[in-house]
């Protein structure tokens, strides 16, 4: 017969009591406290103290979020490689030295297909240049 205690997970229920009454706690108080007296000026739009000119959705470079995301992508990706090369000397040690750098030669040949697809995609050119397909259809000539 097994017996389950479930006194061990007190402790944590506890905790997420506590947190949810302090959540429920200081909305309440801030209710509460704080003045109710909305006017036309507070409920405007605020922007470094400019008037708002035209509507809040606005189209926006979409190049902005691919570079972000380019960025952020390889960003982490080289920053996982560095826990590698802390412990690659203690895995040559054992002799699993190779495996360590071959994983890692993995990883980093992945990393260098991406970097080429978004290169031959254009995503990392900012300005884009579109050209025309030059064919023989196109050029027409005018009797």
């Amino acid at each position: 017969m097994s017996s389950f205690n479930l006194d061990v997970y007190m402790p944590v229920l506890i905790l997420i009591a506590f947190a949810v009454v302090m959540v429920v706690g200081v909305l309440v108080a801030g209710i509460l406290i704080r003045p109710q007296n909305p006017e036309e000026l507070k409920l405007s739009p605020y922007e470094c103290g400019e008037e708002p000119v035209g509507p809040a959705w606005s189209n926006f470079n979409i190049r902005f979020y691919v570079t972000a995301l380019v960025f952020i992508i390889f960003d982490v990706e080289g920053a996982l490689m560095f826990p590698v090369a802390a412990v690659f000397q203690k895995f040559n040690k054992i002799g699993q030295g190779g495996v360590l750098f071959g994983t890692l030669f993995l990883f980093v040949a992945i990393l260098v297909v991406g970097i080429v697809y978004c290169w031959k995609k254009g995503d990392l050119d900012w300005v884009r240049s579109y050209q025309v397909a030059n064919d023989d259809t196109s050029k027409k000539e005018v009797n």
